[in-house]
């Protein structure tokens, strides 16, 4: 089932938590009883470090937010930091469940700079809460448990610099190269796109540019400039390859959408065409015009939409 980034957050997060609540709980009752002796409780937290998975640092703070003990680290002992003052930490700002237990978001880490989180167990003694235990975690050390999100397939629009939007109808369209030679431009995209590889293509209108991502060099674009993109004899570097057919966008549509893109271009001097991107996988079309607003649609949505649509009734 299809699943947006912040469902993956939500499911890792869950067995994330799934995962260090028993041993972190385990380790919090145990200090209850050693509350006011620094040395058993950092001796406790030594003991019980090895149960918690993939844990960088124990400590406990007291309920400012302020520690009663050292740091223990995958070394052991950390001197330096009984009384240091947390209460400041995203962590200490979040409400802890009444049942005990938090798993903080993600934050920067103080001394690493890098996306970290930290576990909370309340710590009680006769039935009052005195302190926290603290579990901290590198993201780069805990598995990844859930599924990579799929991106939105509906249309989303991006509003882009308010300084450019400001100055929209000071503005006029600039004829570019690539302007002047849009059939043949065209034509060698459409070749590209739906004979020789290339699955995905950005196309730079203003600076008479694309730039592109083929099928058998996945992790490397290349940029074709003006003189490229209108001489057919570029079709001569990449091997013909049959249309992918796990491709979302048909290959007979390929040209209605570059002719959609020409319209988008030329059609108003205000409000025009500067950035456009074909994805053949995940069947996406983005736009982005002079005003740097810039949409996210599916191909059929895309050529459905009329130079109406997006211009108005001056269209």
């Amino acid at each position: 089932m299809p699943t947006s980034w912040k469902d993956s957050i939500y499911r890792q997060r869950e067995e994330l938590a799934r995962m260090l609540r028993d041993p972190i709980e385990h380790t919090a009752q145990q200090l209850s009883i050693l509350w006011d002796d620094q040395q058993k409780i950092e001796a406790s937290l030594l003991h019980n470090f090895s149960t918690i998975p993939y844990c960088a640092s124990l400590y406990v703070v007291n309920t400012e937010g302020r520690q009663v003990c050292n740091n223990i680290g995958r070394t052991g002992l950390v001197h330096g930091h009984y009384g240091r003052d947390r209460s400041q930490r995203p962590y200490m700002k979040e409400v802890v469940p009444i049942w005990g237990f938090l798993l903080s978001d993600a934050y920067i880490s103080l001394f690493g700079h890098r996306p970290s989180l930290t576990a909370l167990q309340i710590i009680r003694a006769e039935n009052q809460v005195v302190g926290y235990l603290g579990a901290d975690f590198d993201l780069r050390d805990l598995p990844v448990t859930s599924e990579l999100y799929h991106e939105p397939e509906d249309w989303r629009q991006v509003r882009g610099d308010p300084a450019i939007r400001r100055l929209l109808f000071q503005q006029t369209r600039v004829e570019s190269p690539l302007d002047r030679n849009m059939e043949q431009s065209q034509a060698i995209m459409e070749e590209m796109l739906t004979q020789r590889g290339v699955f995905q293509i950005q196309i730079h209108y203003a600076s008479s540019q694309a730039t592109i991502w083929t099928r058998e060099d996945p992790y490397r674009y290349r940029i074709l400039e003006i003189d490229a993109l209108t001489d057919p004899d570029i079709c001569l570097v990449y091997p013909p390859q049959t249309y992918p057919g796990d491709a979302l966008i048909p290959a007979d549509k390929i040209a209605p959408i570059l002719e959609t893109f020409r319209a988008l271009r030329l059609t108003d001097e205000n409000i025009y065409l500067r950035l456009a991107s074909i994805n053949l996988f995940n069947g996406m079309i983005s736009v982005t015009f002079s005003c740097d607003g810039s949409h996210y649609m599916p191909y059929d949505e895309f050529l459905h939409k009329n130079t109406q649509f997006w211009f108005g009734a001056a269209a």
